[in-house]
């Protein structure tokens, strides 16, 4: 899989996913749920849908807080459009929340 150019990122994430970031060549995302149940759940959402995709995101969760990083580990560790495609499924998880 090839990594997309920084310049590509930056667009798709101006265009259609406004809420992640791009750093240190990855795309990350911060939620803040009502309670620590609520941030299980949805990270055990994620955890489907990334296993769906053949994907391991890195997770993180304190309480009511969930960070989500995104990269393509047979890509060199950069951002793939695998990457996009699961970061695309996780907001429409958010969604349903």
């Amino acid at each position: 899989m090839k990594p997309l150019s920084n310049d590509k990122i930056d667009q798709i994430l101006s265009d259609s996913l406004k809420d992640w970031t791009f750093k240190d060549d990855k795309i990350h995302r911060q939620l803040k749920f009502n309670g620590f149940p609520d941030a299980i759940a949805f990270l055990t959402r994620i955890a489907f849908a990334a296993e769906e995709q053949g994907h391991h995101p890195e997770l993180f969760n304190v309480y009511n807080n969930v960070e989500i990083s995104l990269c393509t580990h047979d890509a060199g560790d950069k951002v793939t459009e695998k990457d996009i495609k699961l970061a695309e499924a996780i907001e429409e998880i958010y969604k349903k929340n």
